[in-house]
């Protein structure tokens, strides 16, 4: 199949993109084919944030978003921001904390059902999208340069036989290709490394986010209430923190970050999730209430210093494809969404003057770091590694003074490095505390198991795995024998198992259809074994309205 532009993943980034370029054909009455390839069963049924969004991308896009009905219905009424111990907790008030961190004007949404909204628009325009069919492999012209991208083939058996069902994937042959995968995407990654495109920038950072929504009580319920926390459960030497949102509906979405450059393998992050609940300021926003959906996602948090060089030889690298969450405010879909809309600004400007998609998209790169998007991430650029470089409270505090500074009008004259990538942080197990956590009491903790079935998580069982291991000695050698098994704790959907225990003889055993798509195994894999590719189209989570 032939297009114009092949765009991978219907997310913010790659939406607004498609959105952006039909825009454009339209105002210059011309005529461009795009598709929009998303591995989910539908729009939105992999998309998982908090979220409160910064309204300034959608504001450019559809300036009548409002009178087009977008799902943007809560606006922020009030902000709090506590910091916990073990059975206290403390209010910061609100005018020491630097005036980035002011949520007003924001909206809290779900950012699925923004999605699924945008798909309406950019179908409306004459985009195609086509929800279950994962982008598996990356084509190349003679040249090198992108061609496209093919689909992964339906129907095959995990011992690799064909299926009755059995069907060949698709090429999609694209003049430019966009890659707006989200997080970690597989593709991206094969890209970043074939053309260098992270040489001379930091390692990517990363957290894990960890989601439910929750329908409770109405005497509970505050519309437009944005909390957040740093503290406890987490010790001072692990970043992260929580967020617990107030939709409409009765419904509050709550959730926990847990920065990736933990060190003791012992801990886990959907138990640290699962305990911050039980908090004396937290519980009683539950009790009485019921939860309805779960998910998790990995969260790119490098920031600026970890961009890569967005643009190759025929396309682009948009959205959490390449990172741009601003780690303070816990927001990414604004600038991921004026990615696209830069990207394919590029690319129509290319297109219209007869390229034939073998070069880069250099204007688009340019574009971006002169956009609000750059000076976004600047604010912020030493926030994220100060908590790394100085520990969770002293790094907390000299990110409010680097914000405040940015506030005053006063650019600090230096920037902090990444110096390690995440895996590289984990410490022998026998160098480190065990951690004994609570047993979920099935009311306000949970195990993982009831958490992956309200997920909606569903694989074909009998297909190849989408969790490779480059070596298979190495998660006993390794992983178990030094760092006591860590993919069964950073994982938070109970995919890996080390089973034999009882006769001395550990095996990994890798459950993939309860994946939830979050990514964490691929970042956090001590020596870097495990390889996340896609699964048949269509597999995975299928998140309502998160």
């Amino acid at each position: 199949m032939e297009y114009d532009v092949v765009i991978v993943g219907a997310g913010p980034a790659g939406l607004s993109a498609a959105i952006r370029l039909k825009q454009q054909a339209a105002e210059k009455g011309a005529e461009i084919s795009v598709c929009v390839l998303e591995k989910g069963s539908e729009v939105g049924a992999h998309i998982l944030s908090g979220a409160v969004i910064d309204p300034i991308a959608m504001n450019e896009l559809f300036p009548d978003w409002q009178e087009r009905g977008a799902p943007l219905n809560v606006p922020v009424t009030e902000d709090k921001f506590l910091v916990l111990e073990a059975d206290d907790s403390y209010r910061i008030p609100n005018f020491l904390l630097p005036p980035l961190m002011n949520n007003h004007g924001n909206y809290i949404v779900s950012l699925g059902n923004v999605c699924r909204w945008l798909a309406q628009q950019a179908e409306a325009l004459g985009v195609e999208i086509y929800p279950g069919f994962a982008a598996a492999e990356v084509l190349y012209h003679d040249d090198g340069s992108v061609k496209g991208v093919a689909t992964g083939d339906m129907g095959v058996a995990k011992d690799g036989s064909h299926k009755p069902e059995y069907a060949r994937g698709m090429e999609l042959h694209a003049k430019y290709t966009l890659i707006a995968e989200g997080v970690r995407g597989s593709l991206a990654k094969e890209i970043q490394a074939r053309f260098d495109l992270r040489d001379g920038v930091d390692p990517q950072k990363f957290g894990i986010g960890i989601k439910e929504l929750w329908k409770v009580e109405p005497s509970k319920h505050q519309p437009g209430l944005v909390m957040h926390s740093q503290g406890w459960p987490l010790d001072a030497k692990t970043g992260g923190g929580s967020f617990l949102y107030h939709l409409d509906d009765h419904q509050v979405v709550v959730g926990f970050v847990v920065h990736l450059n933990y060190e003791n393998p012992h801990l886990s992050p959907y138990d640290e999730f699962q305990r911050f609940k039980t908090h004396p300021a937290i519980r009683a926003t539950f009790e009485g209430g019921k939860r309805i959906a779960y998910g998790a996602r990995a969260i790119n948090e490098g920031g600026l210093q970890s961009i890569p060089k967005l643009v190759f030889p025929g396309g682009a690298l948009i959205g959490c494809s390449a990172g741009f969450v601003n780690v303070p405010r816990i927001k990414g879909s604004h600038n991921a969404m004026k990615s696209g809309m830069l990207a394919a600004e590029a690319a129509f400007e290319a297109i219209s003057a007869g390229r034939n998609g073998h070069d880069e998209l250099s204007s688009y790169d340019a574009a971006l770091r002169q956009s609000w998007v750059w000076d976004d991430l600047d604010k912020v650029r030493n926030v994220k590694p100060a908590l790394s470089k100085f520990g969770l409270w002293a790094g907390t505090a000299y990110g409010g003074f680097d914000m405040w500074c940015h506030s005053l009008g006063i650019r600090l004259p230096w920037t902090f490095k990444h110096k390690k990538a995440d895996h590289e942080y984990l410490k022998p197990a026998d160098e480190c505390t065990p951690i004994a956590y609570p047993k979920p009491d099935g009311k306000i903790s949970f195990d993982k198991l009831s958490s992956v079935f309200i997920s909606n998580t569903n694989h074909e069982e009998d297909q190849p795995s989408h969790l490779t291991l480059k070596d298979a000695s190495v998660p006993v050698k390794l992983n178990w024998a030094v760092y006591a098994g860590p993919e069964q704790r950073f994982c938070p959907a109970g995919v890996y198992e080390y089973v034999g225990l009882e006769e001395n003889q550990p095996r990994l055993q890798i459950n993939a259809q309860n994946c939830v798509h979050c990514k964490t195994c691929d970042i956090k894999d001590p020596s870097q074994n495990i390889n996340w590719v896609v699964p048949e189209g269509g597999g995975g989570p299928n998140y309502p309205n998160m």
